[in-house]
């Protein structure tokens, strides 16, 4: 998503203020000057009165302050920047802000959670916060943002690929051929010191590049035709291949039908090692056998992988030390809550919307949080936070399931059985994730249950 149309030189400036209070004057002075529709008295409790509902603060020393506001604009962006750092209620260990980003937001933006979620990704990244923060000046780090949020970050020099990474990729394309493959799939996950450089025959096969650092407009996306943003939880080759097949089937990247040359290698090894062949048809058969769509209609495929996105951290992260299991269940939602009933009472009942909905990035840590509570999460297809602890009784399931699942991956199987929805479970014991569709598992991370394999 490019963002960098929005920033502007004159809304990229040093803080004076060691307040939060503060910091929004300072950055509502700048964004509010040259706009006559927008007008600093109004703005100023509005954002402060989010704050106190809910915390903009992102982690990393960057909060992202927010609202949306009646204007003909569709966005405005002011970023701050501090040195020294502002007092941030409710920061542990005297952690302090560096920076504040505020986004004004026209009341007609449909894609207003997509940038929140884009921009808190990119700031996510320690080392692109700390490169801004010790930015000699103010038009270097403008330069800097601007770059990050076009899509064009940095990248290190490039140095010459290696004779087997240049092999691998050309034997890639012989082999696609070969085999009649639909398209070539780049692990670039596995190139850690270059970017990767894939030969001029590529340009013959469709190519796609799945990496967690993959960034819409980046510039070695440049060369491939679709780019899959799916982060490993593994140090195996080809990590991510079902989570990026599951997306890419979603997205409508790849057909069911399709035939798939995969180029990998160990994460962060800089050596292609790996060359495969996948017929997706086979490798999704169970869940494919009976309907060619995947995903329920009423759910949107960065919904989808941004539930699955958030089961997996807690699968690998667990929560304050310990393993966590739960159970998400999206789609469908009339009919699910026919049958569901609360154990607790619902966290999420009252708020707006848009302030419940998954994909806004200020509601990770509060999902993570309420994941220690027993029963599942109810989502819709948008995305909206309906319930948390909710109780799944379904009609009697009798499929069998592997030994080693739990009640958690039954109720998970019998509610997609019943309902048009897809239900993706955490597993305490083991940290597998596993996606349910039609009562049938698809494990994400391939792991052992009672010595049978997933």
């Amino acid at each position: 998503m490019r963002l960098d149309r929005y920033f502007s030189r004159r809304r990229t400036l040093d803080l004076e203020s060691d307040t939060l209070e503060g910091a929004l004057k300072e950055l509502l002075k700048v964004s509010t000057s040259r706009f006559k529709d927008l007008e600093r008295k109004k703005l100023l409790p509005g954002l402060l009165q989010r704050e106190n509902t809910m915390t903009t603060y992102l982690g990393n020393g960057v909060a992202l302050p927010h609202l949306r506001v009646k204007m003909r604009r569709k966005y405005v962006f002011a970023i701050g920047r501090s040195k020294e750092g502002i007092s941030y209620e409710g920061l542990k260990n005297q952690e302090k802000v560096h920076f504040v980003i505020l986004l004004l937001a026209g009341e007609g933006a449909r894609d207003y959670l997509n940038v929140l979620a884009a921009v808190a990704r990119l700031v996510k990244d320690q080392a692109f916060v700390d490169m801004l923060l010790e930015s000699e000046s103010m038009d270097k780090l403008h330069e800097q943002l601007t770059a990050a949020f076009g899509g064009i970050l940095a990248v290190s020099k490039k140095t010459r690929q290696s004779s087997i990474n240049r092999l691998m990729l050309r034997q890639a394309t012989r082999v696609a051929k070969g085999a009649h493959c639909d398209s070539i799939v780049v692990f670039g996950d596995t190139m850690l010191s270059r970017p990767v450089e894939p030969p001029d025959e590529f340009k013959d096969v469709k190519s796609v590049l799945i990496s967690r650092r993959a960034k819409e407009g980046d510039v070695e996306d440049a060369v491939f035709d679709d780019v899959i943003q799916v982060r490993s939880f593994s140090t195996g080759r080809l990590a991510q291949m079902r989570s990026a097949f599951l997306v890419g089937l979603t997205r409508g990247v790849f057909k069911t039908s399709d035939k798939i040359c995969c180029v990998g290698g160990i994460p962060s090894s800089d050596l292609f090692d790996t060359l495969v062949v996948i017929d997706l048809k086979n490798e999704f058969h169970a869940l494919l056998a009976e309907r060619e769509n995947f995903m329920p209609s009423d759910v949107s495929p960065e919904v989808l992988e941004r539930v699955i996105g958030v089961a997996m951290e807690l699968s690998i992260e667990g929560r304050e030390g310990r393993p966590v299991g739960t159970l998400f269940v999206l789609g469908d939602t009339k009919k699910v809550e026919h049958m569901t009933k609360p154990l607790v009472l619902n966290p999420f009942f009252g708020y707006k919307e848009e302030d419940r909905n998954i994909l806004s990035p200020f509601m990770d840590e509060t999902v993570k949080e309420f994941s220690s509570l027993d029963g599942a999460f109810i989502i819709k297809g948008d995305g909206v936070l309906v319930s948390a602890g909710s109780l799944i009784h379904t009609p009697e399931f009798e499929q069998s399931l592997p030994s080693g699942l739990g009640a958690r991956h039954a109720a998970g199987a019998a509610i997609s059985l019943a309902t048009d929805c897809l239900a993706i479970v955490v597993s305490s014991s083991s940290g597998q994730v596993t996606v349910f569709r039609n009562g049938i598992a698809l494990p994400l991370v391939e792991r052992s249950f009672g010595g049978k394999s997933l």
